[in-house]
């Protein structure tokens, strides 16, 4: 199974409850469930911004991942951030 990406905020998805939900219940398989719920975002007037800073908190936290790790991942993830469905322009 290819890794999936929440398309808002970037989180990996890969277990079922990691996945947002649509308005019927069922799974959504483009947001992660912090971001997106009963088929609307959780917070709607999130900026870009506030997801960024949201995301790096998270890298910092992650006890998985070692300093060059999150290193790497925190210069990487504003780019990112940028290419996802829910703040690049060109895929809404």
């Amino acid at each position: 199974m290819k890794k999936q990406f929440c398309q808002s905020c970037g989180m990996p998805i890969s277990k079922e409850e990691d996945f947002g939900t649509n308005k019927d219940g069922s799974l959504n398989n483009e947001f992660c469930v912090y971001c997106y719920k009963d088929g609307a975002y959780t917070n709607s007037d999130i900026t870009m911004e506030e997801t960024l800073e949201i995301g790096l908190k998270g890298i910092d936290e992650n006890p998985d991942m070692n300093k060059f790790m999150k290193f790497l991942i925190k210069k990487m993830y504003p780019a990112q951030l940028k290419k996802l469905k829910r703040w690049n322009n060109s895929s809404l």
